[in-house]
């Protein structure tokens, strides 16, 4: 081979090393391209559950000034609030309260009544507009509970309602006090509701409530599971009247473990009852408590 042709075939041996080192780098830089997005998607897949405020718990200041409640809320860092009435409010405004500040509707309490007859349609229209899908009454009347025979007669009902809202991608759900752990008839009202009610009835378990009432709440999330979608995440203390969240005995680990293992919970959602601090601070600081801990 002659020295010119030597030549020419090291130059484009070297042309092809550096082609071939280039595509490499370019290759590595693409691949590591692609996993930061895997691990960006995965990390949005694996969100933490969203938190969100019931709106019960500032009651006076959302009478006094909602919007400017419900700016104070996003601000805190809530993701979404739950309503327990409107304040003479249209379903437009309240969701443009909403919208304006980065909040979502999580849930709305609902009396019984507004889910029955001609109510049913207005119920769903407005909850549409509010982009809400979870329809809780937060408490049944006393004929609707004054019984064994009246609590399967409410089972039944909720099972024809969660029927009718199914259609429109709607779930209906109770919430608890502390009645429903009171022994009647030789079973618990709550075994006797959820005992008969189908999947698709939302269990929403008031923590602080049902220790309130006696009960340990943390047995109904294995005994009814998938069931606990949206729960109230609430304070309960025997030695501290104004404990916030974290500073009292609910045992707090355990229930958020198990909420995420077999409740396939959507929402926690804060409430907070006790006279004491302001409460826009006391809600504040329930959040922050809540933050610390570092288990949702």
């Amino acid at each position: 081979m002659s020295a010119h042709n030597a030549e020419s075939v090291s130059r484009r041996s070297l042309l092809a090393s550096g082609v071939a080192a280039a595509a490499l780098l370019t290759s590595g830089a693409y691949g590591a391209a692609k996993n930061k997005k895997k691990q960006q998607a995965a990390k949005q897949n694996k969100r933490q559950t969203p938190i969100g405020l019931q709106l019960y718990s500032v009651r006076e200041d959302c009478k006094r000034d909602l919007p400017g409640t419900i700016a104070a809320v996003g601000k805190m860092g809530y993701d979404g609030v739950e309503f327990a009435g409107y304040y003479d409010r249209s379903a437009q405004d309240l969701r443009k309260m909403l919208d304006d500040n980065g909040l979502v509707c999580c849930g709305t309490h609902t009396g019984l009544e507004t889910l029955l007859e001609d109510n049913l349609a207005k119920t769903i229209e407005f909850n549409k507009i509010l982009g809400n899908k979870y329809l809780i009454v937060p408490g049944l009347p006393e004929k609707n509970r004054s019984s064994h025979q009246a609590w399967l007669d409410s089972a039944k009902l909720f099972n024809e309602l969660s029927e009718k809202v199914k259609p429109h991608g709607m779930l209906v759900g109770y919430h608890n006090h502390g009645v429903e752990f009171q022994p009647m008839d030789g079973e618990l009202p709550w075994d006797t509701f959820f005992g008969n009610t189908v999947k698709d009835v939302v269990m929403q378990l008031d923590i602080g409530n049902a220790m309130s009432g006696g009960a340990d709440p943390l047995p109904y999330l294995y005994r009814y599971p998938e069931r606990a979608i949206t729960v109230h995440v609430k304070e309960y203390s025997k030695t501290n009247d104004k404990a916030l969240l974290g500073e009292g005995d609910v045992p707090w680990k355990a229930f958020f473990a198990l909420c995420k293992a077999v409740g396939n919970t959507e929402w926690y959602i804060v409430e907070y009852e006790i006279p004491g601090a302001p409460p826009l601070e006391a809600v504040k600081g329930c959040l922050q408590n809540l933050r610390k801990m570092k288990l949702v």
